[in-house]
């Protein structure tokens, strides 16, 4: 298979450094391939098309030797090809311009606004699923004054701005 959607390549699909470097195999199957192409099609497409240009993947598809080599959850939807990490390296709009669009356009299981700040997250997780309802779940991901990862979900009607302000947490 040379490519998951128009715009994204197997390649693309299922690159890691890490896994490179430690010479481990990232291969989905295919329920797991699936899955990629279903959120390939039904997020991340309509998602470009009103980009307007390319949206950097930073991380698809992750087997379990991967998710566990760089400390990812151990029910991370990325295992199971439903979830993405993407950025707007490219500057054709800002995470935060996207992760509204996403939030009011399209249907998802699951978004996280990726640290940063109240502007603009460092990079948005999506995921979508075909199994059961998509909850639609906003989670805002950020460091605590240990310097330790916290998730907050928020509420469906709420904003993100001003969330990550210290009486937002």
């Amino acid at each position: 298979m040379e490519k998951i959607s128009e715009h994204i390549s197997y390649k693309e699909g299922v690159y890691s450094q890490t896994a490179l470097r430690r010479g481990l195999k990232n291969k989905p199957n295919n329920k797991q391939l699936k899955c990629m192409i279903e959120i390939a099609e039904l997020v991340f497409e309509p998602l470009r098309e009103w980009v307007g240009g390319p949206i950097k993947i930073n991380s698809f598809f992750r087997g379990k030797a991967l998710n566990t080599a760089i400390g990812g959850s151990k029910t991370s939807q990325h295992m199971k090809g439903q979830a993405m990490d993407i950025d707007d390296t490219f500057g054709h709009k800002t995470n935060a311009e996207m992760y509204y669009y996403i939030k009011d356009n399209l249907v998802f299981d699951q978004m996280i606004w990726e640290f940063g700040d109240d502007l603009n997250p460092n990079w948005i997780h999506v995921s979508f699923v075909t199994h059961r309802k998509n909850r639609k779940r906003l989670t805002i991901a950020y460091k605590d004054k240990d310097g330790k990862s916290r998730y907050k979900h928020e509420a469906k009607s709420r904003t993100i701005t001003g969330a990550l302000s210290p009486t937002g947490i």
